[in-house]
């Protein structure tokens, strides 16, 4: 455990360093679990949000984009069901005061026995070598097994009892469990409580007209509320998508792991409007499109999987996370639901306006049954960085940090270094810097030897390093050095733009989706 929260550290440390995220007010010593992100941080961020926009909006015909305002007429959370069922099970303990999400406590416990697992894996993987095979060893190997029925045990109680709220089982469980409070080891614990996570605010110049509203705690009411307007108005016929990127608010309690779980953090939505009946196979096409879009990005196969949902919500009729293993661990990233038509039912039900679509082909309207795909675009954050962050032991004593960023979503794709301060140098790299920044983001450094200046770069995610020497002068060539492989070329600099566009454009890292 020691080692995986040893590499959390450098993540948070390192994302500080360079510009990527800020404790919020830190002058003012900040606020809990809300963070500000630096000037690489939003690059970063917009980088990604742009990469799912692209495959989301962009490449398909039939999805569209809105924004929906963050205040929205306090009805449509008692509709949604906020209002009465956004819940969180927290239970405290009597002797640390410290309050934690039940079933929180619950999946991380499930989560050392999943270390356990990993562990045997990485034993057998050592003793076998080459003729290891894994899917085989977790199939059979009877300490593996007995671990691995004893965490769907847990998970399939736990998913029951929340479902029938049956709050006293969720904590009958901990007990039996022997779950302590991670800071202090007590098991003396209060009994399992429900707390709504709605953020309230006001509406109004006077406290006696004001209006009760609340910060949405999602953006898909946003998109379900607007499903006519862009129906109508963009003559969109089933099946249609409407996504949204935007922020969210929930008064997490318990909000902790860096910006994996913040009170304010931003989505990225999808709504895919469907013809009842056929949600089977549109579950199922989500599911492995948004994979793929996940593969795409090279951070490795084996760092994600899917979970099925063992407490579904009331609403749905199926529903998978796709997890990612993050340094705590195997945690949701994404989650794809099957919804079926319970949203716009609400919404009509509570409007008093009809929520339909007119299908020509079966000439009748019906309400149509939603695909939801949605994404925390901190988390995606998260997963990339702490992924692409790593120490690189280049032999003779000497490391490196690294942080491998896939192309495409790095902050900066370039550094321009004159090699000297002088001789004309520093003018030509200007020249250059000049150019490229009309279709890249492009950085310029002349500071110390260039052998520190690369580390620098290197640290900070930057893909290339292009460095103009004397001979740039004579033959209007550089230098160009790849950060993960540290190879260096020599190029025209006329070259430099459909070098550097190969390796960063979009459509390049999107049609690896088509081979996956």
């Amino acid at each position: 455990m020691a080692n995986t929260d040893d590499q959390f550290k450098k993540v948070i440390s390192h994302a500080k360093e360079y510009g990527y995220i800020f404790q919020s007010s830190e002058i003012y010593d900040g606020l809990s679990a809300i963070y500000d992100y630096g000037q690489n941080g939003a690059e970063l961020k917009k980088n990604i949000r742009e990469y799912w926009w692209k495959a989301m909006v962009q490449m398909h015909d039939n999805i569209v984009g809105i924004d929906a305002s963050i205040f929205m007429h306090p009805t449509t959370w008692k509709a949604s069901g906020h209002v009465d069922a956004f819940n969180d099970p927290l239970i405290d303990n009597k002797d640390s005061k410290k309050r934690y999400r039940a079933d929180v406590l619950v999946e991380d416990y499930v989560a050392k026995i999943e270390a356990k697992i990993d562990k045997e894996v990485a034993k057998a993987a050592k003793r076998f070598g080459d003729a290891f095979d894994k899917e085989q060893f977790l199939e059979t190997n009877p300490r593996v097994v007995k671990y691995q029925e004893e965490c769907n045990a847990i998970l399939k109680r736990l998913g029951q009892s929340l479902e029938k709220e049956d709050l006293a089982d969720v904590k009958a469980l901990i007990e039996e469990l022997g779950i302590a409070d991670p800071e202090t080891g007590s098991k003396n614990w209060t009994d399992v409580k429900q707390f709504n996570l709605m953020f309230g605010t006001k509406l109004g110049a006077s406290a006696e007209s004001a209006m009760d509203l609340y910060l949405r705690p999602e953006t898909a009411q946003g998109i379900f509320v607007n499903f006519l307007n862009v129906q109508k108005t963009g003559r969109m016929k089933i099946p249609f998508g409407i996504a949204q990127t935007g922020k969210a608010f929930r008064n997490e309690i318990i909000a902790r792991q860096f910006i994996f779980r913040m009170r304010e953090f931003e989505q990225m939505e999808m709504q895919f409007f469907i013809k009842p009946g056929t949600q089977v196979e549109w579950y199922d096409y989500w599911k492995a499109t948004r994979l793929k879009w996940h593969l795409s990005l090279g951070m490795g196969k084996d760092n994600y999987r899917f979970h099925d949902h063992e407490k579904l919500a009331h609403y749905a009729d199926a529903a998978a996370d796709i997890e990612f293993k993050f340094p705590f661990g195997f945690k949701e990233l994404e989650g794809i639901h099957s919804r079926t038509d319970f949203d716009l039912k609400q919404h009509e039900e509570f409007s008093g306006k009809k929520l339909q679509y007119f299908d020509p082909e079966e000439n009748k309207n019906y309400v149509p049954y939603v695909l939801e795909t949605s994404i925390g675009l901190d988390r995606m954050f998260l997963a990339v960085f702490s992924n692409s962050l790593q120490e690189e032991d280049l032999g003779d004593g000497k490391s490196r940090t690294v942080l491998k960023l896939p192309a495409v979503l790095a902050p900066t794709k370039a550094a321009i270094l004159p090699l000297v301060k002088k001789d004309g140098l520093p003018e030509l790299a200007q020249k250059i810097l000049e150019e490229l920044k009309w279709d890249f983001n492009v950085t310029y450094d002349e500071k110390d030897a260039v052998g520190r200046r690369y580390r620098r770069q290197d640290a900070a995610g930057t893909p290339f390093c292009i460095t103009v020497d004397h001979q740039s002068l004579e033959d209007s060539t550089v230098t160009i050095r790849h950060r993960d492989s540290m190879e260096q070329s020599r190029v025209a600099i006329d070259d430099l733009k459909s070098l550097i566009e190969k390796e960063v454009n979009v459509r390049y890292w999107l049609q690896k989706m088509n081979d996956l």
